[in-house]
């Protein structure tokens, strides 16, 4: 069981567009053969991005990261997961092309606050990061990758700072299809590329019918995660009682030997487990007993940061709790429009820093992930613990009630996944 997420967005032009420079035969990365039209920049690998700027983005995106988990909880009652790191990623991608009011709603609602030159730098680092394999870790064990692209319609003028930002920053070139007069072979490249990326996890992230003959742009953004536990669970759990919201259910249980830190606050418990490599943890958030409704109401971006840097006061534990396995499919259209970026959705929309016209508006934003959580991390591989006997009782975190989890990389901070579990019986 592996774990990608997918974020797209496909942009509808309003009118025909001019002719465009030439295009090669690279391939995007997987197996779909396309053209490709490319800045000759290169991807700048040291980019100069200052401590200060670093710490801003990382805020910025927690901000933003609460926001869409105040709209998509309100959506999705249930079980949810999602990734702020490949939402963001996707539409700032976008807004290197937005102008005017357009980039100046984009901006709020995606925190946004560092000039567009700094934040396009910061976003590259973050990358570069979040990509960098921890030392020592073999592949099998852990994995974080993350892949752009961009898919344009045959004959479309795109300006030269534009690609020039993508190929610096985000590693994108321009992918040639048709969309005007094939469009399902051009969902269907767009869907294979997806497969491709996360090992057929996402088959089929563009329906039929999605592509039509007015989409003229896709950007694409896609993280992959593959991580053991640094202290894998017992391999045989049983089954215990969590405490859902509609009411207890019966679900297998991990046990944990020594394999956490665990910390609390007031109304909360907390605990934190390390994959292999040493720089990703999942945290787990627990709010006390009948709370998580007035919990989740009450974060802000001030608290919840105090709650993730509570790792570095935790004590080491023993933490139970559920495996889960679960997806989410969510359209971000009308979310983003609510959170305060409507135009870019509309015909007043203006992208012409993609291609000197303002004839481009966002068509759709879709979001999909899936994660799974057992004894051995985030894959299904086998792997043997070990337990060492201690001569006192360690404390103990069991995760038995509604909780909110955050997959974060530590060196960055980056929230690469987040959701909550209200019911782990329910996929």
């Amino acid at each position: 069981m592996r774990h990608p997420l997918v974020i797209l967005l496909s942009l509808l032009a309003l009118s025909a567009c001019g002719g465009s420079g030439g295009a090669t035969d690279s391939p995007p990365r997987g197996s779909v053969p396309v053209n490709e039209l490319r800045s000759d920049k290169q991807r700048i690998m040291a980019p100069a991005v200052s401590s200060d700027d670093a710490a801003t983005v990382a805020n910025d995106n927690l901000a933003f990261s609460l926001d869409l988990y105040r709209a998509l909880r309100s959506r999705k009652p249930g079980n949810l997961v999602f990734s702020q790191t490949s939402i963001s990623t996707a539409l700032a991608m976008l807004y290197a092309g937005a102008g005017t009011s357009t980039a100046t709603q984009m901006a709020h609602t995606l925190h946004f606050t560092l000039p567009a030159p700094r934040l396009h730098a910061a976003f590259n680092a973050l990358d570069l990061a979040l990509t960098t394999p921890p030392p020592g870790a073999k592949a099998a064990a852990f994995r974080l990758d993350i892949a752009n692209s961009i898919w344009i319609q045959d004959g479309m003028t795109v300006l030269p700072a534009y690609l020039d930002t993508l190929a610096e920053n985000y590693d994108a070139g321009l992918f040639v299809q048709n969309f005007a007069s094939a469009p399902e072979p051009a969902r269907k490249a767009i869907n294979s590329w997806v497969a491709d990326l996360t090992e057929d996890q996402i088959p089929t992230l563009f329906p039929a019918g999605s592509i039509n003959t007015l989409t003229r742009l896709v950007l694409a953004n896609a993280v992959f995660f593959h991580g053991d536990w640094k202290v894998p669970f017992r391999k045989d759990s049983s089954n215990g009682v969590f405490h859902a919201l509609t009411g207890d259910v019966s679900v297998p249980t991990m046990h944990g030997d020594f394999n956490a830190r665990i910390w609390s606050g007031p109304g909360w418990n907390a605990g934190s487990l390390d994959y292999v490599g040493d720089t990703t943890s999942m945290i787990i958030v627990m709010p006390d007993a009948g709370t998580f409704g007035t919990f989740e109401a009450a974060l802000t971006p001030e608290l919840l940061g105090a709650m993730l840097a509570g790792t570095r006061s935790a004590g080491s534990a023993d933490l139970f709790m559920p495996r889960f396995k679960f997806a989410t499919d969510v359209a971000l259209g009308e979310t983003l429009s609510a959170l305060g970026m409507p135009e870019a959705f509309g015909d007043k929309a203006d992208f012409s820093g993609i291609n000197g016209a303002r004839d481009l508006r966002v068509q759709q934003v879709i979001h999909k992930a899936i994660i799974a959580v057992d004894e051995k991390g985030t894959t299904a591989s086998a792997a043997t613990g070990v337990s060492v006997g201690v001569t006192s009782a360690p404390p103990t975190l069991v995760v038995d009630r509604p909780f909110l989890f955050f997959i974060r990389h530590n060196p960055t901070g980056a929230i690469l996944f987040q959701g909550r579990v209200v019911d782990p019986s329910m996929n």
